[in-house]
C-alpha cells in the first residue's frame, strides 16, 4: 500500500501529525520524518517485527548499523552509563544536530539489554552503537510521545542517494511506509557527521556536516566565569585563569585555544558590547594582563550548554543560573570554596578592585586542580 503523505505546511494542527506518527510507530508501522540532514525512516526500537520491516525497505543486510534516535544526552546516559566527559560534552553541544556518535556497546547497565535480541542485532552488530538527537521539532516530539527509542536510518534504498525530499522518500520506499511527513527539502542535504567516541579520542567516521577542525573545537574544555554585569569580577576572572592555564602548558595566553581550552565570561544582567571597568582594565595591566579588548556579553542558552564548568561570583548568581537552566546545576559552582561570595568591586577605589583580584586569583589555584589540563581531546586520524 502507497504511503500516506501529509504536508505539514498545510496541517491544521502539527500536534495532530506528531500523534498519527506516535500510532503508526506504536502499530509496528515505519513513518519517513524529516529532519534537519536528510529524511529518516523509522520504527519502533521496541518492536522486532517492525525493525525486521525496516531493514527489509531500506535493502539493508545484516552487518550495517541502525542508529537509535533519543531526545538528549540525558536519554544518552541510560544507554552508556559510562559515558566519558568527551562524550557529553559533544552530545550538550551538538544536540539536537546534525551528528551521530557513536560508543562501544560494553556496559551491562545499559538499556539496550532490554531491547529485543533481534533489535540489539541490528543496531549494534559490531560491538558499537550510534545516538543521534535530530533537529527537527516533528521526531523530536514524536520522541517524548513514544514508549521507547525510536531506530533510524536514511529514507532511501542501499546504495541510492539519500533523500531529501518528500518526493524522493516516496519514490524510494514510499510501498513499505506507512507514513511520510513532508516539510520541503532537508535544511542542509547531506548526511550527518557520524563520530565514533572512546574515552577522551574521536575518530570521524563520517565527515557530513562537520568538519573535523568543528569537531576538535567543540570538543574542548570550557570554563564560564559568571557575575552581574560582566564588567569586572568575572572579565578579571577570565583573565587570571587564562595566564594561570598558560602558565600551566607553558605557552602564551593566546594559544590556549589551540591547545583545546576556552575561557570566557558572562553578566547575568549585561548588557552587549559593554568596556570593561577602567579599574579592571588598570589591576590587569599591573599584572601584564590585557582587558581593553574586553565585551560585555549576557548569559545565553548557547553559552550555558557549551559551559563545562560554571563559576559564579556570589550564591545569587548561581541560584538565578540553576532555576533558568536545572539542567546546567551539576555544572554550576560559587568561585569561592566555602560557598561565599565575592564582593562586587563596582565604584570602589583601585584597592577595592586590587583586593578582589587577588582574592579571585587565590581562588582560581584551588580549581585550577580541578582542572584536566594534561588529557585535551584527540582526533583519531
Amino acid at each position: 500500500m502507497a504511503a500516506v503523505v501529509i504536508d505539514v505546511k498545510t496541517a491544521e494542527d502539527q500536534r495532530d501529525v506528531v500523534h498519527r506518527a506516535v500510532e503508526a510507530l506504536a502499530e509496528g508501522k515505519l513513518v519517513a520524518f524529516p529532519t534537519e540532514t536528510v529524511y529518516g525512516l523509522a520504527a519502533s526500537a521496541l518492536d522486532a517485527k517492525a525493525i525486521e520491516r525496516l531493514l527489509q525497505a531500506k535493502g539493508r543486510g545484516e552487518g550495517h548499523p541502525l542508529t537509535l534516535a533519543i531526545k538528549s544526552v540525558d536519554d544518552l546516559i541510560d544507554y552508556v552509563p559510562n559515558l566519558s566527559s568527551l562524550g557529553q560534552r559533544l552530545a550538550r553541544r551538538c544536540w539536537p544536530g546534525p551528528i551521530t556518535l557513536v560508543f562501544d556497546d560494553d556496559h551491562p547497565d545499559s538499556v539496550i539489554k532490554g531491547l529485543p535480541p533481534s533489535v540489539q542485532q541490528a543496531v549494534s552488530p559490531h560491538g558499537t552503537i550510534g545516538f543521534r538527537a535530530p533537529a527537527h521539532p516533528l521526531i523530536l516530539s514524536a520522541l517524548r510521545f513514544t514508549a521507547g527509542p525510536i531506530a533510524l536510518t536514511s529514507a532511501n534504498k542501499t546504495g541510492q542517494p539519500p533523500a531529501v525530499t518528500a518526493e524522493e522518500v516516496v519514490a524510494q520506499v514510499g510501498e513499505e511506509t506507512a507514513l511520510v511527513i513532508d516539510d520541503g527539502r532537508s535544511k542542509f542535504a547531506q548526511a550527518s557527521s557520524v563520530v565514533q567516541i572512546r574515552g577522551n579520542t574521536l575518530k570521524v567516521l563520517r565527515a557530513g556536516v562537520f568538519t573535523e577542525q568543528t569537531l576538535l573545537r567543540m570538543s574542548g574544555l570550557m570554563v564560564l566565569f559568571i557575575c552581574t554585569g560582566n564588567t569586572c569580577r568575572s572579565p578579571m576572572a577570565e583573565a587570571l585563569l587564562k595566564k594561570r592555564i598558560a602558565d600551566k602548558l607553558g605557552c602564551k595566553v593566546g594559544e590556549i585555544e589551540d591547545r583545546g581550552i576556552l575561557v570566557a565570561s558572562a553578566g547575568i544582567a549585561a548588557m552587549e558590547g559593554g568596556r570593561a571597568a577602567r579599574e579592571a582594565i588598570d589591576i590587569c595591566k599591573e599584572r601584564e594582563l590585557v582587558l581593553t579588548d574586553h565585551e560585555s556579553q549576557p548569559l545565553t542558552d548557547r553559552l550555558v550548554r557549551y559551559a563545562d564548568l560554571i563559576l559564579t561570583m556570589t550564591r545569587g548568581h548561581r541560584q538565578a543560573i540553576t532555576a533558568q537552566w536545572p539542567d546546567a546545576a551539576a555544572r554550576t559552582f560559587v568561585l569561592r570554596h566555602d560557598g561565599g561570595d565575592v564582593s562586587d568591586p563596582i565604584g570602589g577605589p583601585s584597592e577595592v578592585y586590587r583586593n578582589c583580584a587577588d582574592q579571585i586569583d587565590e581562588l582560581l589555584e584551588g580549581w585550577m586542580e580541578k582542572l584536566d589540563l594534561a588529557n585535551p581531546p584527540q582526533i583519531e586520524i
